[in-house]
């Protein structure tokens, strides 16, 4: 993805650089779709070069990189044979402890190392308390860049011990010139809705137009413009959807409707806020419980419309 919007943090990250002292612990903090984790390697690969040594073109052996691995033996097999595979949910203890083997040695091609964490903060418990340990007594040479789309989740001992990078949401016109340039195929409808959705965050941006979300926020639109007493529109975004969406759709899905009453709040009159805005953090709560509730789909959907369509019937009562 194009790196967009990071002039302030190469900025501050080369400055670091070039002083005596660089901290070993950086926070690389903000939305999922920045482009935190490809500036993350990127700042990595250019932290542990050193003048002369040549550099290799693919995995560099002296940055390691804790994500997301396979969510079992059989997603393993999937991801050799180059097949789709399902990713485990959190970034494991034994993960940390094997970068922690390796963090006994010197690195390879010069004096220093870099560890990437992407996402940080999908570490699960005992993972974060191992690498604590880490981040108190780092080896020489050796420098963390935690990538954090909810830094709020990390344990406060962790985000004590790191410098704070933080990454902007992008202007929408922005984003929406990004989509023109990478996905010139979407149609309009899909366009705004994938700006809408993504609210400045432009690898968002683009994940919502995989999706095809145009119909999708047309319906939403009408919903919180209209309401929807009969139920109907609630039926048509669930068919919209689909019977069997994937999390990917469904975590899509949460975001265009919490993007679409976020810019209601925006234009509301006062009497009508109080509603509107209980109506978003329920959906914040039900985007938060998602990934790890067994939710039947259908249900899901049918509660999405039904918070949007309690922010219409709040607008609509304001205006009787």
């Amino acid at each position: 993805m194009t790196l967009l919007g990071h002039n302030d943090a190469w900025r501050e990250w080369r400055e670091a650089m070039a002083g005596a002292r660089m901290h070993h612990a950086w926070l690389l903090a903000g939305k999922k779709g920045l482009g935190k984790s490809a500036f993350a390697l990127a700042a990595a690969r250019e932290l542990v070069a050193e003048a002369g040594v040549p550099q290799p073109d693919g995995p560099h052996p002296d940055v390691i990189v804790l994500t997301h691995l396979p969510k079992d033996d059989k997603e393993e097999k999937k991801r050799e044979a180059g097949q789709d595979y399902e990713l485990a949910r959190n970034i494991k203890v034994s993960q940390v402890r094997e970068m922690q083997r390796r963090l006994a040695t010197r690195p390879t091609l010069g004096s220093r190392r870099a560890i990437v964490i992407d996402p940080a903060d999908d570490l699960e418990t005992s993972a974060s308390n191992a690498l604590l340990k880490s981040l108190e007594e780092p080896p020489a040479g050796t420098f963390f860049l935690l990538v954090a789309h909810r830094s709020a989740r990390l344990l406060p001992t962790i985000r004590s011990r790191c410098r704070v990078l933080r990454f902007a949401p992008l202007p929408d016109e922005a984003v929406a010139c990004l989509i023109a340039e990478q996905a010139p195929e979407a149609d309009g409808a899909t366009r705004q809705a994938a700006v809408t959705a993504a609210a400045g965050s432009p690898g968002a941006a683009l994940d919502f137009v995989a999706q095809g979300l145009g119909p999708l926020d047309t319906l939403m639109r009408r919903i919180v413009a209209e309401g929807d007493p009969q139920f109907t529109l609630r039926g048509k975004l669930a068919e919209e959807i689909g019977a069997r969406p994937d999390r990917a759709r469904i975590a899509a899905t949460l975001d265009l409707a919490r993007a679409n009453l976020a810019q209601m709040v925006q234009h509301a009159p006062k009497d009508r806020l109080p509603a509107i805005v209980e109506a978003h953090a329920d959906l914040v709560r039900l985007t938060a419980q998602a990934p790890t509730y067994n939710f039947d789909p259908a249900l899901l959907v049918m509660q999405i419309g039904g918070l949007l369509a309690s922010a219409a019937a709040a607008s609509q009562r304001a205006d009787a």
